[in-house]
């Protein structure tokens, strides 16, 4: 069956084929890099890693880009408010200058990406700071006004939504503005209230351009960064459903009206929101974890991987310790199952079954179906049907998709003193003293490993 998606635009799951055959084109809206990410933040990224993934176990090449977003994010969507890397400068009780953006970006860059490598997400084939690119947002800018789709008022350049017909198309509906009042009142010189900053002026800092001194807006360097290293139509963009309503819409304005009303994007695809305690996950309420929480509770943070797996990418889901945990002693009954394949993680070479792998691929380009996936991996690692090294290799198949690092697994090493009690109760079993044998199995379950008995001899594991 071919790959579908569920395309945001259209509001349907479609075939998915790619504009060019043999590479598929993919932007993924990066962090604003003023503080750490968040766990919720980082669903985002989990969601694009699973979607390229099966892009390529389907057999295409995918070219992934990344922004960075180090400047000219606002707090407001309506143009307005504190900058966000300005935010994190006075937090850090740093000087407003460019050099000081740049090296908080940097700073915070460098903890993304290590989250990133703990969740198991793959690298973008580019990662790029939005500040490095700033010439393409003004030429953009450019052609924008050239073609009458941009005005001056006396805080920045905007562009003007009412000389677009289908503007919107991605959000679907009516937005009532007077009815939110705030963003009316922002500017009374904007011609529409929805109309979005291209370029915001600040004499005291920002980059020089013909418009005056100041900062692209958040919008114009997606559009910018995403056309100069896919080019003016791709294949795939993603991010968060909350990038829906105003940044992939202006996105979609500002390029298509600045390229001759070419179709900017095939396929948009977004995640939906971690929720925590019932609310969403953000950083300004404060309500929000880190990676670094779960490894302050001892909790490997595959296991928040292994979580969001066991939802689709478009379904909300409310984050619970206890549903954390729960997941982590599932992932570890997984592990061990595994390792227990075949004498452990040095078996038999196997080959992938087949007909499982038919049914993993039905449920992956079933517009990622995990939930369907992750049953079906219980359902290999159970099936004794099939050969030891046989289901070893169709679950490393698998996790080719799934990330779940079954192929890194190590034995741990038993202490010298749990393998001479397990000895010693061998012996006693030899001996037929199975109370002898019984009372140095409580004895090795209580310091923390449980022995298993089979015709080729014993097997301890880490409780």
């Amino acid at each position: 069956m071919p790959l579908k998606f569920y395309n945001t635009l259209t509001r349907e799951k479609e075939d998915f084929t790619p504009i060019n055959k043999d590479e598929v084109g993919m932007y993924s809206c990066g962090p604003t890099v003023y503080y750490y990410a968040h766990i919720a933040n980082l669903r985002s990224y989990f969601f694009a890693d699973i979607l390229r993934r099966t892009l390529k176990y389907d057999g295409y090449k995918v070219k992934q880009i990344m922004n960075i977003t180090d400047i000219g994010h606002l707090s407001s969507d309506a143009d307005s408010g504190e900058d966000k890397m300005t935010k994190g400068l006075l937090r850090e009780g740093k000087e407003l200058s460019l050099k000081n953006m740049r090296e908080l970006a940097e700073f915070y860059t460098e903890k993304f990406k290590e989250d990133l490598k703990i969740l198991n997400i793959e690298m973008p084939d580019g990662m790029y700071y939005a500040s490095d690119y700033v010439k393409e947002d003004i030429e953009l800018i450019k052609k924008l006004e050239e073609k009458k789709y941009a005005y001056k008022t006396n805080d920045g350049i905007y562009f003007d939504i009412s000389k677009m017909s289908d503007y919107g198309a991605l959000w679907g509906g009516e937005r009532n503005w007077n009815k939110e009042g705030a963003r009316v009142l922002e500017n009374s010189e904007k011609k529409n209230p929805e109309d979005f900053a291209l370029w915001k002026f600040n004499d005291k800092l920002g980059f020089e351009s013909p418009f005056g001194k100041g900062f692209p807006g958040w919008h114009i360097e997606c559009s910018a960064m995403s056309m100069k290293f896919l080019g003016e139509q791709f294949d795939i963009h993603t991010g968060g459903i909350d990038l829906i309503p105003t940044h992939h819409t202006n996105e979609i304005a500002q390029s298509e009206c600045a390229t001759g009303k070419k179709p900017f994007v095939k396929f948009w695809m977004h995640s939906e929101h971690v929720d925590i305690g019932g609310e969403r996950m953000a950083k300004s309420s404060g309500n929000f974890l880190r990676i670094e929480n779960l490894l302050e509770k001892n909790i490997n943070p595959i296991a928040y991987r292994f979580w969001l797996l066991m939802a689709n990418y478009r379904t909300k889901v409310n984050f619970s310790w206890e549903a954390l945990e729960g997941a982590e002693v599932a992932l570890k009954r997984l592990y061990k199952l595994y390792i227990e394949l075949e004498g452990g993680i040095k078996g038999q070479n196997g080959s992938v079954n087949s007909e499982y792998k038919q049914k993993f691929k039905e449920y992956i380009e079933n517009d990622l179906d995990t939930p369907k996936a992750l049953v079906l991996l219980w359902d290999v690692i159970k099936d004794e049907h099939i050969s030891p090294a046989d289901r070893k290799a169709t679950i490393l198949d698998f996790d080719k998709v799934l990330g779940l690092g079954f192929e890194n697994l190590k034995e741990e090493i038993v202490p010298e003193e749990i393998i001479k009690l397990a000895e010693e109760r061998e012996q006693a079993r030899k001996n037929k003293d199975f109370k002898k044998s019984d009372e140095l199995r409580e004895k090795i379950n209580s310091l923390g490993y449980e022995v298993k008995d089979s015709s080729e001899g014993y097997k301890l594991n880490k409780i």
